[in-house]
């Protein structure tokens, strides 16, 4: 479940949302469990039907927050000495909201949540080379984005 939680907050940007993106996935998960095949991996299958569900939404709605961090948040930086790190984070959050779909999809699923390149291909539905060449354009372009060498 955080790993399911953390890829959707990766896709749709924001807590809030990707709350909303989760509690659909499990949702429609459970309402058509009889549609998992057994002996495949669970967690493709629900990752497929978040995907497949924040496509939908994406197609219905355009974005509507532009922040990074809950107003509420704000309050606390700063608070713990954590403020580099807080900067550097949300840097990164929006670095990663700039790349395309695909290739946010690519580094989500292979640089946060460690799938073999093989899994992610199979969560996503392109072939492995595709999949590779998304997450190197995504990795250099958030490099680039956050003024890393390269």
């Amino acid at each position: 479940m955080p790993r399911l939680r953390r890829f959707a907050v990766g896709l749709a940007g924001n807590r809030p949302d990707g709350d909303d993106l989760c509690q659909m996935t499990i949702e429609r998960a459970l309402s058509n469990r009889s549609k998992w095949a057994e002996g495949t991996r669970l967690d493709s299958w629900t990752y497929r039907i978040m995907r497949n569900i924040w496509i939908d939404e994406g197609r219905k709605t355009t974005r509507r927050h532009e922040t990074f961090v809950a107003e509420e948040a704000g309050a606390g930086v700063g608070g713990d000495g954590a403020q580099e790190s807080a900067v550097e984070l949300s840097n990164v959050d929006r670095a990663m909201q700039k790349l395309p779909e695909d290739q946010r999809e690519a580094v989500l699923l292979v640089m946060v949540e460690g799938y073999a390149y093989k899994e992610a291909a199979e969560i996503v539905g392109c072939p492995v080379g595709t999949l590779n060449s998304r997450l190197v354009r995504g990795r250099d372009a958030l490099m680039g984005m956050l003024g890393e060498v390269q």
